[in-house]
């Protein structure tokens, strides 16, 4: 089971050596370092470890704290491995979530960060009803009077918690826009993203065009995805898209990919009703000679 090793430092005055050195005496195979407050959650190398972990892979780290600073964000992490089947462990902490004690932990962790909530949920409409009967208007100041400085407090507030969403779905369509783009137009990358997704997790081509725009301007993503696409002649389209589908999932079958197609409502190419794996095979084939593949 390959471990992988995060450490970090806030500022480039500490050195991650030491947790590196923890790391690797715990069997760590591969250790990414990164300078970086823990109050910020889109750092560009754990954004970049949490693509690379696959299922099987454990996410190590020294203390729980250089991960995360809040326990919410320590447990949308943890989610976030979960759903790719790999685990965490913190070797300072009683976190391994490969062991049954491991997940009893984090449940405990996960029952005090809803506990607290709704704790703060109650104290917060005790207070604004407190305020009310005393006659005070709730709201900020500074936006009332439209003061610069709180305008754009609000403003980084409302991008820090735009990139908090984008980080939760960045498995769906990160690795495809690094691996596709330039060369695939938005329109079928868009297809091949939507494909295996739920109707309810569908993206529509402006709204990922903003989180791409989003991701560049961080630096989690090369300025050259949004470069134009080139001109592609229509015999290599569909060789293109099956070429992207098997890139995505290497071990992925014919007939998968001819279930993936109907998702995606691809026109078979000589319009049979339904694809069938004969057709899928022909157009690998075409894909390989292309240098696709």
């Amino acid at each position: 089971m390959p471990l992988i090793g995060y450490a970090r430092v806030s500022t480039e005055d500490q050195t991650p050596l030491p947790q590196s050195e923890a790391m690797q005496a715990a069997g760590c195979v591969e250790i990414f370092e990164e300078h970086a407050s823990g109050g910020n959650r889109a750092r560009p190398v754990l954004a970049r470890v949490l693509e690379r972990v696959q299922s099987g892979d454990t996410l190590v780290v020294v203390r729980i704290d250089r991960l995360a600073r809040s326990l919410s964000h320590l447990l949308e992490v943890i989610e976030r491995l979960e759903a790719k089947g790999a685990f965490f462990r913190s070797l300072q902490d009683p976190i391994d979530t490969s062991s049954p004690q491991g997940k009893f932990t984090l449940q405990v962790l996960g029952a005090a960060a809803e506990f607290e909530r709704a704790l703060i949920r109650e104290r917060t409409k005790a207070g604004l009803a407190s305020a009310r009967a005393k006659g005070r208007v709730g709201g900020n100041p500074g936006l009332r009077a439209k003061d610069p400085a709180a305008l754009r407090k609000v403003r980084l507030a409302r991008q820090d918690g735009y990139m908090e969403r984008l980080n939760e779905t960045a498995q769906d369509w990160v690795p495809h826009v690094r691996r596709l783009r330039p060369d695939m137009a938005w329109e079928d990358l868009l297809r091949i993203i939507n494909g295996p997704l739920p109707p309810d997790r569908h993206w529509t081509q402006s709204r990922l065009l903003r989180a791409v725009k989003a991701y560049v301007r961080d630096g989690f993503l090369p300025a050259e995805v949004l470069g134009r696409a080139g001109r592609r002649e229509t015999d290599d389209r569909l060789p293109a898209i099956v070429a992207a589908i098997k890139g995505s999932d290497p071990d992925i079958t014919l007939q998968a990919i001819c279930d993936r197609l109907e998702a995606m409502r691809e026109r078979t190419p000589r319009g049979r009703t339904g694809w069938q794996p004969s057709s899928v095979k022909m157009l690998l084939e075409r894909a390989e000679k292309l240098g696709l593949l």
